[in-house]
């Protein structure tokens, strides 16, 4: 694995075994059908196959190979939205259920890595979210006051953080919150689910969905699947064209792993207060009784297809990283991700929108993956079960509210002003100007092309226009694919789809 790359993947894939799996290459029928190998995925078949339902589970990649091996896997219900955020939103009731709903996920992240003998480095360790300024503070205050209405006594106000570089000023206190390996975690979720009857099927791309009282999907080698229920968890619905992408928008956010000497950093979860803000936490290395901790540190978000120099993003997170822990030796590992962030400020897990009631979804995980995904997993379960869930309206997809409005109008003007890269000159006049390992948009005519020169000196080309809404996407140097700045589709530098909404790749250069 190359240190340096932004583009491999992270920590988390390296030197675990994953079950062997197979690509479909066959029609066939099941219980329930569920589109996404990641944590929200995997969990939710596990959870029916316990039911004694037969579940098949599709995935384009390999187990993880989404955005759910490219997390920082912090599990807390300290929730980034803040809480006097949420109880305007959804009442204190709400909140409440918020809050009881991330706990009890991790609660059942430990309950299953417990029970299907998961060693993933499962730890409980409190988490801190700490001022830089006294306008923060008094955020804190207002943060306090609001957890206190909805009954979470247990966090207090600590006057020191226990990181002194971090900050001279205050500090909430979280515990119970904790920490995981993830992909040590969906390895071994990924067998109880086969251990329990379910099949899981890599490699398998999903072109086409067709609703009714049995679903079908079709792979892109023409094979099918035809379900009771549907369940797609792929980070953001690849079976929905508009609906659900107006509430919700697609970030690219950025984590290093540094070396520390061994202990030199409380093991904790710690967050800022920033906008973006920073999240940290401690890797172990339990088996090697090495002398040096991985310290975790994420942040630098920015709208997906929107930064022209996205390694100025890492350039900044180790400058940040550097300055509040000045015991950061070697960065070990630099990797980014995509999360999508509801307008708000919650999941939308349950029934699709204007679809037949056995199809579901899992989407807006914001910077809670680990925990939203583990909640669809519970609620849709329970759904699909016919069992009453506390959660299911907090969480329903199809919930509209005015209160969220402004953020809601925000984010769709900024995808409206993404069309005026139709009407701009390209980045280059001439594919010859395009430098090889690199990617630039050029014009030809009434048409965006994207021109991808590869080391080779090989030049490709491929329309610009991602065939999700009609967005022209824009080349990701740190990632080297193709992202569409309106809701969050990527490409490989050959125009090859990568991650939805889009299922189709990049349409013929014209």
């Amino acid at each position: 694995m190359k240190k340096e790359s932004g583009a491999t993947l992270p920590v988390w894939m390296n030197h675990v075994q994953l079950p062997a799996t197979k690509m479909l290459g066959e029609n066939i029928t099941c219980d329930v059908c569920v589109v996404g190998a990641g944590i929200a995925g995997l969990t939710t078949a596990y959870l029916l196959a316990k039911e004694g339902k037969r579940v098949v589970v599709l995935e384009s990649k390999e187990i993880g190979g989404g955005e759910t091996s490219r997390t920082t896997a912090h599990l807390s219900n300290a929730l980034d939205e803040q809480y006097y955020n949420l109880i305007k939103l959804f009442g204190k009731d709400g909140a409440r259920l918020a809050c009881q709903s991330h706990g009890k996920a991790i609660d059942k992240i430990e309950e299953i890595a417990a029970e299907e003998s998961i060693d993933c480095d499962f730890t409980r360790v409190d988490g801190f979210l700490f001022a830089t300024s006294a306008e923060e503070q008094e955020k804190l205050m207002q943060e306090l006051e609001a957890l206190q209405q909805i009954g979470w006594q247990d966090v207090v106000m600590r006057k020191h953080c226990p990181v002194d570089t971090l900050t001279a000023f205050p500090c909430l206190h979280y515990p119970n919150q904790a920490r995981f390996h993830v992909m040590k975690y969906l390895s071994g979720l990924a067998k109880a689910v086969i251990d329990n009857g379910g099949s899981i099927y890599t490699g398998t791309h999903v072109k086409s969905f067709k609703s009714g009282a049995v679903a079908t999907v079709v792979s892109a080698n023409g094979h099918s699947v035809s379900s009771n229920h549907l369940v797609v968890a792929t980070n953001t619905p690849v079976n929905d064209m508009l609906t659900i992408h107006t509430k919700q928008a697609p970030y690219r956010t950025y984590a290093l792993a540094v070396q520390v000497p061994k202990d030199a950093v409380a093991d904790a979860l710690y967050w800022d207060m920033k906008d973006p803000y920073h999240y940290i936490r401690l890797q172990k290395d339990t088996a090697n009784e090495a002398q040096y901790d991985l310290l975790i540190v994420g942040g630098e978000d920015h709208k997906t297809g929107q930064h022209d120099h996205p390694i100025e993003c890492f350039q900044e997170l180790e400058r940040w990283t550097r300055l509040k822990f000045p015991m950061a030796e070697e960065v070990q590992y630099r990797w980014s991700g995509q999360v999508y962030e509801p307008v708000d400020g919650l999941a939308y897990i349950g029934r699709n929108p204007g679809d037949e009631e056995n199809v579901y979804i899992a989407t807006g995980d914001s910077g809670h993956g680990m925990t939203h995904g583990t909640i669809a997993g519970m609620l849709i379960t329970d759904l699909i079960i016919e069992r009453p869930n506390p959660w299911a309206k907090l969480y329903d997809p199809s919930r509209v509210s005015l209160k969220s409005a402004g953020e809601f109008l925000k984010e769709n003007l900024n995808v409206a002003a993404q069309m005026k890269d139709y009407v701009t000159p390209g980045d280059v006049e001439d594919p010859s100007q395009v430098l090889p390992g690199t990617g630039r948009i050029m014009r030809k005519g009434t048409s965006k092309i994207a021109v991808y020169c590869d080391q080779d000196g090989v030049r490709h080309q491929c329309s610009a226009v991602c065939p999700h809404m009609g967005c022209v996407v824009s080349w990701n140097s740190v990632e080297s694919s193709w992202d569409c700045p309106c809701h969050g589709s990527r490409f490989d530098p050959q125009g090859k789809v990568i991650s939805g909404p889009s299922t189709k790749n990049l349409g013929p250069a014209s």
